[in-house]
């Protein structure tokens, strides 16, 4: 989800100082929660800045650094390698999941056939010809 730009932020502050309308008609114009303006608020009074907080973190990529480059030669030798096949190759403690996400960051897509024709969406009978009509 992504955080609300700074404009919108200074004016939603501008309208809950100027207490011309409540905090819901001010949600409500600006189509945003009273409970994120309150949120807003409170930050202002904590920290005297109404700029997003950084992102948190999460986890660490388990492939990365050398061992993502250690995967992009092992697809450079065998490119028809299952992810189950480069997981076990690599011999980390990762999933399945680690291992295509990692593909990702490379730019590597999954495909099944990296050098078959393209599926293409086409009508299959002629467009003026009606739904069980008799030739």
């Amino acid at each position: 989800m992504k955080t609300y730009s700074m404009d919108l932020r200074q004016r939603v502050i501008d309208a809950c100082d100027s207490k011309v309308e409540t905090r819901a008609q001010t949600a409500k114009r600006f189509k945003v929660s009273i409970s994120w303006i309150q949120k807003l608020l409170l930050l202002r009074r904590a920290n005297g800045s109404i700029a997003a907080k950084p992102h948190g973190g999460g986890r660490q990529a388990k492939f990365q650094g050398e061992a993502l480059l250690k995967l992009q030669k092992l697809i450079e030798e065998r490119s028809d390698a299952t992810l189950q096949e480069l997981l076990d190759q690599m011999g980390t403690d990762a999933s399945i999941m680690a291992v295509a996400r990692a593909l990702e960051r490379l730019g590597y897509r999954h495909k099944k056939s990296r050098y078959g024709l393209r599926s293409k969406i086409a009508p299959m009978s002629n467009c003026c010809v009606k739904h069980g009509a008799k030739k």
